[in-house]
């Protein structure tokens, strides 16, 4: 099979453009025969990718019902090359065994929420357009109106702040809770509405009700929980040489990626520089691939506005044993 380096293509008119794909396939390097791992399947705009790239053997990762129907056709078009799997990629390493895989070559994850998510009104991600006020990736468990109709001012605010890094939070969550008394919220308009009343357009030009909406989005789908457990967990089913990349769109995923590998990635000399008394550092289980974050060429910038805030970094396995103990559910 003859293998080509699918560079971005600035005129590519598929309705999911993949950011960072020139990147991902440079660090990723998948080879014939390997194993690798789509951790974040989506909209499958990696997995293609890697599947025409080199002949090797894919496992997407989904735990949205629409991807994991997106990855079902996807099996049909790849035959035994690709295989969908319906679940958390943080649970990555209790998954894959299932399907008979222990070890594999290389892992890609796209964190965040999809433009096919975005997209769809009716998912209730997108303060643009009306709809539910769901944000459920899994579409199970309590969603976004669950919380917002329920919880306690406080817990609105600190997770407005923590993961929306809203300044005006304590604002926000007032007027949730007093607009709530009257009325509970069951859309994305009615909740967009109310941030826009009490937090005022930045000069940038971006909606006040974008960090609300990016706070409880991450909130309701454990996204950096998820993320951490992913990190885990792909430390313990890679092989040795096998490699990580990562593409974050946010600072907080971002800062987490980054401290992981920094701290998996340690360097060796500083294990003599120790105070006496001073307790051994974990020895390094990565080495560092991207020394520091990659961002997106000026072509796909122009072609593809989503790219602007994505950082990708990307580190190998060595033959260490794994830093972390998995618990039960691919938790670490």
């Amino acid at each position: 099979m003859t293998t080509s380096p699918l560079l971005f293509d600035p005129s590519a008119s598929a309705p999911h453009k993949p950011v960072l794909l020139r990147e991902v396939l440079e660090y990723l390097k998948p080879a014939e025969g390997e194993i690798i791992v789509d951790g974040t399947f989506g909209a499958g705009g990696y997995s293609r990718a890697i599947l025409d790239h080199a002949p090797c053997t894919l496992y997407g990762i989904d735990r949205d019902p629409s991807a994991v129907e997106t990855g079902t056709r996807l099996a049909a078009e790849y035959n035994d090359r690709f295989h969908m799997v319906e679940g958390c990629f943080g649970d990555m390493a209790t998954l894959l065994p299932t399907h008979g895989v222990t070890q594999v070559d290389g892992i890609v994850l796209d964190i965040g929420v999809s433009s096919m998510q975005i997209d769809q009104a009716d998912r209730g991600f997108s303060f643009r357009t009306d709809g539910p006020l769901d944000m459920r990736m899994s579409m199970s468990g309590p969603s976004a109106a669950d919380f917002v109709n329920t919880a306690d001012e406080e817990d609105i605010a600190n997770v407005i702040y923590r993961f929306g890094e809203e300044r005006a939070s304590r604002k926000v969550a007032h007027k949730i809770v007093e607009m709530r008394a009257e009325t509970p919220f069951t859309s994305t308009g009615q909740l967009a509405s109310a941030v826009r009343s009490v937090v005022r357009k930045s000069k940038d030009g971006i909606d006040p009700a974008t960090r609300t909406f990016q706070g409880l989005r991450i909130h309701i789908n454990d996204e950096l929980g998820e993320l951490d457990r992913a990190l885990n967990a792909a430390e313990a089913i890679l092989k040795p040489g096998g490699r990580l990349v990562v593409v974050t769109f946010h600072s907080l995923e971002d800062r987490l990626v980054k401290t992981f590998f920094k701290e998996r990635c340690g360097d060796p000399r500083k294990q003599s520089r120790r105070l006496p008394g001073e307790p051994e550092a974990a020895k390094p289980t990565f080495s560092t691939l991207s020394r520091k974050a990659v961002t997106a060429e000026k072509d796909e910038l122009r072609a593809n506005p989503r790219a602007r805030s994505a950082k990708l970094r990307a580190a190998a396995r060595n033959d260490l044993p794994a830093t972390a103990t998995l618990k039960a559910g691919g938790s670490a």
